[in-house]
């Protein structure tokens, strides 16, 4: 979608009465929509998913971005603490389940945030993965909600020619070769043979931590 149809597609649904938020990761390719926001509405609420696990570079780079774009971000924390998530032998999870550990540190927390608004404003691109060039621009989503992908049809040179003409940060891990950031035990510096989703997960034939396939129908 273009700037002006993703403006006029906000504008309508907030006619509509819906409530609508926004999640974010915090990497490099993050930030276009946020700063197509930050201009539309700078109040839509920003939610950061806080496994824990995350580089500390994220959450700095998080803190950043939030301030230069005027951002009203919120920290989402799993509901089950981290002593609660080994397995019986005490190993954590990700080691030997990071399908469950994705779950409770990613898709459990939310949940509840869908279940509290109308509309999730989401990121995804259809060059990411096989699953989210599967998806439509307004999917239906759990509790009655929609899910917005106004960057679906947006590929990696579109993103990065806007970061360039708006001068926008870049993730500081970027210029160590990575790509696809997301928890540091399971993130990967990217080869070059790899598409960006295989440096996540790296071995475990997983690209996808069930945010965009358990929380969408």
């Amino acid at each position: 979608m273009e700037i002006h149809e993703i403006s006029k597609k906000i504008a309508e649904y907030k006619a509509e009465g819906k409530k609508l938020f926004t999640t974010s990761s915090f990497q490099t390719h993050s930030i276009p929509i946020l700063h197509i926001l930050s201009e539309i509405d700078h109040s839509i609420p920003v939610y950061f998913i806080n496994t824990g696990y995350l580089f500390p570079e994220t959450v700095s780079f998080r803190d950043e971005v939030a301030a230069k774009l005027g951002l009203t971000i919120v920290d989402l924390k799993p509901n089950t603490p981290k002593y609660l998530q080994r397995e019986p032998n005490g190993k954590l999870m990700f080691t030997t389940d990071p399908d469950h550990c994705c779950y409770i540190n990613k898709t459990q927390p939310m949940e509840s945030v869908l279940a509290s608004y109308d509309v999730w404003i989401n990121g995804v691109r259809g060059d990411q993965s096989a699953v989210r060039k599967a998806m439509k621009v307004e999917q239906p989503a759990p509790f009655d909600s929609i899910r917005f992908h106004p960057m679906l049809d947006w590929d990696n040179r579109k993103i990065f020619a806007y970061i360039k003409e708006h001068n926008l940060p870049r993730h500081p891990l970027d210029a160590k070769g990575y790509i696809s950031i997301g928890c540091e035990p399971c993130t990967r510096k990217m080869d070059p043979d790899m598409q960006e989703r295989e440096a996540r997960w790296f071995g475990l034939n997983k690209v996808e931590c069930g945010l965009h396939t358990d929380l969408v129908k």
